[in-house]
């Protein structure tokens, strides 16, 4: 009878300690996030590709090292920030986008700053760096357009978190452009 009465208070306990284990704890909760987040990542992500896919090739067309090395921050910076973005998607149950092409000028519905197929052509022309610069700046330009958006109407801090690094990064990196630029 002791095992019964034992058994009837044990199995809830030990049911409940397993479920509060099963939570994954490394995952945004569902509340903490909301369609802005959802949008935000998913059109930083292939933003963020092209960006990254546009700065590749950079050491191999000149010989500006101010322009190699702003080409491999932004390279530092967004790789991880992609990551990040999927893995949000992922725990959120949203769609990750396409994978396209890491210099794609699709048009993705209008997104700020994508450069399209014939600003990509233009890095094929003499002046390459010049191009380039002028190509990254729209690029950043339409960046910092969605971050300010997700600052404005998003609910995740982590996604806020990336989308205020982006707004001070990206205005920095166009101030040096910029300044690369001559003007």
């Amino acid at each position: 009878m002791n095992r019964k009465i034992l058994a009837g208070f044990a199995l809830p306990a030990i049911a409940a300690v397993l479920v509060g284990c099963s939570s994954p704890s490394a995952a945004p909760p569902a509340a903490d996030h909301n369609a802005v987040d959802v949008t935000f990542a998913q059109d930083m992500v292939p933003h963020h590709r092209q960006a990254v896919g546009m700065s590749g090739p950079v050491p191999q067309h000149t010989d500006d090292q101010r322009v190699i090395t702003l080409a491999k921050q932004i390279q530092r910076a967004q790789e991880p920030e992609i990551d990040q973005l999927a893995a949000w998607l992922k725990a959120w149950g949203a769609p990750a986008p396409a994978t396209m092409g890491a210099m794609s000028g699709m048009d993705h519905g209008q997104m700020p700053g994508m450069v399209d197929t014939a600003g990509l052509d233009r890095l094929r022309d003499a002046a390459y760096d010049r191009e380039w610069l002028e190509l990254m700046i729209q690029h950043h330009s339409g960046a910092v357009a969605m971050a300010r958006t997700e600052l404005a109407q998003g609910s995740s801090s982590g996604a806020k978190a990336i989308a205020q690094r982006i707004v001070d990064t990206q205005n920095a990196e166009i101030t040096t452009m910029k300044s690369l630029l001559g003007g």
